[in-house]
């Protein structure tokens, strides 16, 4: 399903459920996501500043589309206190045709 405003599943970790609520709420307020799920218990194990790391994280899955992507993109970079946050956006291909509709519209505004 190729669609004229892509929807995109973007991921996000987030150091705790407090921040990471801030930030969802935060995306969904100004349109940047229609809607976001917060995953908590989430253990990355991630090699920083040439040492392997271990540590308890919140995952937050973003229903966006492309053209809200870089105001989503922009505002988790200013509320996110890690120095390099994950920020990966991955296209929908396929999904229930109102539910993709929907999301297009809640991120029209932003």
């Amino acid at each position: 399903m190729n669609m004229p405003n892509q929807v995109l599943m973007t991921y996000v970790t987030c150091p705790d459920k407090t921040i990471a609520g801030q930030i969802a709420r935060d995306l969904v307020e100004k349109h940047h996501a229609a809607c976001v799920n917060i995953v908590p218990n989430l253990v990355s194990v991630y090699r920083w500043d040439n040492k392997i790391e271990t540590d308890d994280e919140v995952l937050l899955m973003i229903k966006t589309t492309e053209t809200a992507f870089p105001g989503l993109r922009d505002a988790v970079l200013a509320a996110h206190p890690d120095e390099l946050p994950e920020i990966i956006a991955v296209p929908v291909t396929q999904g229930l045709p109102g539910y993709l509709s929907w999301v297009q519209e809640e991120t029209s505004q932003a």
